[in-house]
């Protein structure tokens, strides 16, 4: 058999002996923080770059189609790898 199911053996790296302490909590939370907002912050400056309300609307409707299609992508490779 050579395929492997989630929890066997054997594992891809080390488990932490430890759970992680509240401040690395605190910086891990902050990261993904920031990150969301750079992303945010991005599409939301493409936006305010188009001339027009129709073209804001154009553009808002092709990130949401970009997106999806990263999504679908993405949970299509996560199906393949379980």
């Amino acid at each position: 058999m050579t395929e492997r199911r989630p929890g066997q053996w054997p594992v891809d790296g080390p488990v932490p002996l430890a759970p992680p302490t509240d401040d690395e909590l605190y910086l891990q939370r902050a990261s993904e923080k920031a990150l969301h907002e750079m992303v945010l912050d991005s599409i939301q400056h493409d936006l305010r770059q188009q001339p027009t309300p129709l073209s804001v609307l154009t553009a808002a409707r092709n990130w949401c189609t970009r997106i999806t299609a990263a999504a679908d992508a993405i949970a299509q490779e996560k199906r393949k790898a379980a």
